[in-house]
């Protein structure tokens, strides 16, 4: 299919217009409002915990004046970071050796790696500020070797990390950066809360909603709502039916941060005909994703363009009824991608596209990623300024809905930090 005929989309598109983008050989529902929102979303990108422990020569992020000259320069104004909160509240200012999380991705160290949160974290943010960078604080409750984060028996244990963390920042001056807070990546996934795991070992991951789950949030929440009632607060989910939200009673969460890509839905029926199976140790699914992924996609491009823009919409639908505010850093097309012999980026990249534009679009999203690639150490995404530029551009330019902006007093706290 032709470039073009796979978005057909001009700017005007992007911002709300009567043009829409074509994808699955139909159009993408176009939210068109009358009244123009006098905030617009933040462009945003996921610098996980690679902020902190990719800094060895030629990691991507040991001169954070340089990255973050790079991010704006491309048109970002918002960081989604690790903040580690179980170390900081352990000890600001210790050392800590954390364990590889993975050595086949390229987010975070694939080895040992020595870091020290504070006041790594608030130079950081500091420097964030100075150029009308807001930042997302989240954690994937890195292992060190001497497993810290395994101590976190209760949620209020996991309030007190979090209370910790933004006391520093707060004391530094800095708690105005901070866009929204976000408990866990991914909830309850066993890798990034394994200390939940532990406990509730039949949660599965995704399972967010289950009773176990839930009353675990709550708890939490509630006692950071009882010293900061004007932060946003969420824990972040990554699959699953979207109308989750709607089944259970999802209004102790300020916003929704659901991670959304093409390749996981369906019961993840890509990565399957792909043959990638999320091995972190071993290339050989990489191996599968160079011999297969780009075949299986550009053999039925509109299939898949199609599922990514269904779910998409009823995310969309789902906000609109439960009148949250959408934020996605981790999106749109695969999961996992790398520069590797043989992967090209241009099919990632329209689908990127397509999913970015199609969430500005619904006017529910105020936060909106264009990948879960976008940052230095991914130098074939990071590299095509004009792309992000274009993207960034009608990121911020598109409409926030009236749901959202008026006499709505939860996602009001959210919207004053935009």
């Amino acid at each position: 299919m032709d470039r073009r005929g796979f978005i057909k989309q001009t700017a005007a598109a992007a911002l709300g217009g009567l043009t829409v983008v074509e994808a699955a050989g139909a159009p993408v529902r176009t939210v068109v409002h009358e009244k123009k929102s006098k905030v617009a979303p933040r462009a945003i990108t996921m610098w996980d915990f690679s902020w902190l422990e990719r800094r060895w020569p030629g990691a991507g992020y040991e001169d954070w004046d340089k990255a973050l000259d790079e991010l704006a320069e491309r048109g970002y104004n918002a960081i989604r970071i690790d903040a580690y909160p179980h170390l900081v509240a352990e000890n600001p200012d210790g050392k800590w050796l954390l364990k590889e999380v993975w050595n086949q991705q390229d987010w975070g160290s694939p080895d040992l790696n020595e870091v020290q949160v504070q006041p790594a974290l608030n130079q950081f943010l500091a420097k964030c500020k100075e150029r009308d960078i807001k930042v997302g604080l989240s954690t994937w409750y890195r292992l060190d070797t001497d497993e810290v984060c395994m101590k976190i028996d209760s949620p209020e244990k996991q309030a007190d990390g979090w209370l910790a963390t933004l006391r520093t920042i707060e004391e530094a001056g800095l708690l105005d950066t901070i866009l929204y807070v976000d408990l866990c990546n991914e909830w309850p996934g066993d890798s990034w809360a394994p200390f939940f795991k532990a406990r509730y070992p039949e949660v599965g991951w995704g399972n967010w909603y289950k009773e176990d789950s839930l009353r675990w949030m709550k708890t939490a929440l509630a006692k950071l709502r009882e010293v900061y009632p004007d932060m946003p607060f969420l824990y972040s989910f990554d699959h699953g039916t979207v109308e989750r939200y709607e089944e259970v009673d999802s209004s102790f969460l300020d916003l929704y941060e659901h991670h959304i890509w093409m390749a996981q839905q369906n019961k993840g029926e890509f990565y399957r005909l792909v043959g990638y199976g999320y091995d972190r140790f071993s290339p050989k699914d990489y191996k599968n994703v160079v011999k297969n992924a780009e075949r299986v996609y550009r053999e039925r491009p509109a299939y898949w363009q199609g599922l990514l823009t269904d779910k998409i919409e009823a995310m969309a639908a789902v906000a609109r009824r439960t009148r949250r505010p959408l934020i996605t850093t981790e999106c749109w097309g695969v999961v996992d991608y790398k520069d590797w012999p043989l992967l090209k980026w241009d099919w990632v990249k329209d689908l990127c596209e397509l999913g970015a534009l199609t969430a500005a679009r619904t006017g529910m999203w105020v936060g909106i990623a264009t990948s879960n690639f976008c940052g230095p150490q991914f130098v074939g995404m990071w590299r095509d300024v004009a792309w992000h530029r274009r993207l960034t551009s009608a990121i911020r330019s598109a409409q926030i809905d009236p749901v959202l902006t008026e006499g709505n007093e939860v996602a009001s706290k959210l919207i004053r930090r935009l």
